[in-house]
């Protein structure tokens, strides 16, 4: 198959005029619950509240509920929860890209990441590029994770991955503050974790000329949810990090704000909570952190190891570039190789749209009289 590349280096040529940006506005949601069922409802949106510190994340390792990942669940919630948007407003959701946020936060973070590779596919339907993770390649990658040793002194990949979800669980709660019990309150370190239940969060936005859709979990809101579906809402990302004890860890923080930065710059959340944590897991202090500071802090305070205008500038050349390569229906692979200067975008599979795009989709876009249909369709679980 004949591939199109897209240079990422040099950087420097992404400086200057910066991209317009189109600033994210939620237009739906779906929840999963704990048993990971679908519901096309808030149900799993959490309100955030401060945890009691210090506090100990390796507390529950023992009776951790791990979602299992390995499937591939494509963008199956994603397109449900368009489809029923499109039946209540009677209106196609247009958009030249619809994805994962974390597909985006990958595209976004690339000038200043390259030691990480990605894969990706995609496929064109309607004149709207769908693109998700490619899971065979995701799996891989996570058994290469799983089998490297750690340096003595070290915690397991496992419980510092868990070590995220109990600083999640510890820092919500299911309901407003007002009416939640003090006792739920004080012993949510007793709950059992269980990284399964999901708000996530679809909203609309844009890099340049390139419109997209995109859906991504969120951990929290600050206080509640706004009625109007006008107003933005006060969204919480919750992070943990090392604690800082020298120049060298403050690089590393400097490189973990790119990552946090962008997840939550590309759904619109405008506040990130981070937990400092010991080399044991324990959090002394925490820290409020203003998204849309991120960039000209790293750039004014810190190191400067990354630029956030850059990161922007190259995102929307790369999503013009890539409306231009694919072109047609097919599978398609958007790949980056680790440490690899370019971006390689092919396709692999010729007609169709292989296993991206659900059936219950492609039938419901493929009914010209849904622009006039007014109630939410019934969308089979597949």
């Amino acid at each position: 198959m004949d591939r199109s590349t897209f240079d990422i280096q040099p950087v420097n040529r992404f400086v200057g005029t910066n991209a317009t940006i189109r600033r994210p506005k939620e237009v739906a949601c779906f929840s999963y619950d704990d048993e990971r069922q679908f519901h096309l409802d808030e149900s799993s949106m959490r309100y955030y509240y401060p945890p009691q510190l210090p506090a100990d994340l390796n507390r529950g390792f023992d009776t951790f509920q791990k979602l299992d990942d390995s499937a591939d669940e494509h963008l199956d919630a994603l397109l449900r929860t368009i489809v029923a948007m499109e039946g209540e407003t009677g209106k196609k959701c247009e958009a030249d890209i619809v994805t994962w946020r974390g597909m985006m936060t990958k595209i976004l973070t690339i000038p200043f990441d390259n030691l990480n590779g990605f894969e990706m596919n995609a496929t064109r339907f309607q004149d709207t590029i769908f693109i998700e993770e490619n899971n065979s390649y995701k799996n891989e990658q996570k058994k290469v994770q799983q089998n490297q040793r750690m340096p003595p002194g070290m915690a397991s990949q496992d419980l510092m991955a868990y070590w995220g979800y109990k600083f999640e669980s510890i820092s919500v709660l299911r309901q407003p503050w007002d009416p939640t019990p003090r006792h739920e309150i004080e012993n949510r370190d007793e709950e059992i974790v269980n990284n399964s239940a999901q708000y996530c969060s679809v909203v609309r936005t844009g890099i340049g000329n390139v419109k997209m859709i995109i859906g991504g979990e969120v951990d929290a809101v600050w206080d509640c949810k706004p009625d109007r579906k006008e107003d933005h809402v006060r969204w919480v990302e919750l992070k943990t990090s090392a604690e800082i004890r020298n120049d060298r860890d403050m690089v590393k923080y400097e490189r973990k704000l790119l990552k946090f930065w962008a997840q939550s710059f590309l759904l619109g959340v405008p506040k990130i909570v981070v937990g400092f944590r010991d080399q044991q897991g324990i959090v002394h202090r925490m820290e409020e952190v203003d998204t849309y500071t991120i960039p000209s802090k790293v750039k004014k305070v810190g190191r400067g190891t990354w630029d956030g205008n850059i990161c922007i500038n190259f995102a929307a050349a790369f999503l013009e570039w890539l409306k231009t390569t694919i072109t047609q229906d097919g599978t398609w692979r958007i790949r980056k190789a680790e440490k690899s200067p370019v971006i390689e975008v092919f396709k692999v599979e010729e007609g169709g749209h292989g296993d991206i795009l659900s059936p219950g989709f492609t039938a419901w876009r493929s009914k010209p009289e849904n622009t006039e249909t007014k109630e939410p369709p019934e969308v089979p679980v597949e």
